[in-house]
């Protein structure tokens, strides 16, 4: 059994992590409190396995909480706020949930903390992000260049830059300039491996070697994350932290 604590200042967040806590059998409710400080305390006296944690908060925030509690619980952050993945991925949390919260979703973030836990009761999740390296190896899309049409494998894009006339995808090896508009490529693209970031910017999962704040490293180059399109990509990075 996984002792919980939940700690947010909104009372109507807390319930609906209670709920959710209650209908998941591995999982057991400590105690609820909108006090950062109080929840602290009761970390810090042990007991505690975990820690719905929301980020905003008036007395610690999230991360304050977490550096003070320095690795003593797991953590899983609630939070509408998705800028601050990054920095409590640092802090290892182990599941980042954006309000609202799904069940499916807070069922997914507990299993990870059973795993974690409890091994032998580790499920097959650790297997699910292989064949999503592997199964664009043999996709590909054809685009018109200035003299041919070019089959491009969607597997050695990086990124797709689209500027006032033109977009260019980039590879390892070379720059393909086409006419094509940016939406007519993002539609032909698997969005389960290509996400568009910025109004000019569409990136390859695969291929993103770090993220900081509001920039993504591919290689030397650093793609903006617009503001518009900056929720569905966390939420989708979050999804594949394992």
């Amino acid at each position: 059994m996984i002792k919980c604590l939940v700690v947010d200042d909104e009372p109507l967040a807390l319930h609906v992590i209670e709920d959710y806590i209650s209908k998941i059998p591995f999982l057991q409710l400590v105690k609820a409190t909108t006090s950062a400080i109080e929840a602290l305390q009761l970390v810090q006296a042990g007991g505690v396995d975990l820690v719905f944690l929301d980020v905003q908060m008036p007395e610690l925030t999230g991360i304050q909480f977490m550096r003070i509690a320095n690795g003593r619980t797991k953590v899983i952050i609630t939070t509408a706020y998705p800028q601050y993945a990054l920095e409590g991925y640092e802090l290892d949390a182990i599941d980042y949930l954006l309000k609202p919260i799904a069940f499916d979703r807070f069922y997914k973030a507990a299993q990870k903390v059973q795993a974690s836990l409890f091994p032998a009761a580790k499920p097959v999740e650790k297997e699910e992000p292989q064949p999503e390296r592997s199964d664009i190896s043999n996709d590909f899309i054809f685009v018109k260049t200035e003299h041919k049409i070019q089959k491009v494998y969607l597997n050695d894009v990086l990124f797709i830059e689209g500027l006032k006339d033109y977009i260019s995808i980039f590879t390892p090896n070379e720059r393909i300039i086409t006419l094509q508009n940016m939406k007519k490529v993002e539609d032909a693209l698997p969005e389960r491996h290509f996400i568009r970031v910025h109004r000019s910017y569409i990136v390859s999962l695969n291929k993103i070697d770090s993220i900081e704040r509001s920039r993504i490293f591919i290689g030397d180059k650093v793609i903006p994350i617009g503001d518009t399109y900056r929720d569905e990509f966390f939420k989708m990075i979050e999804e594949k932290n394992i």
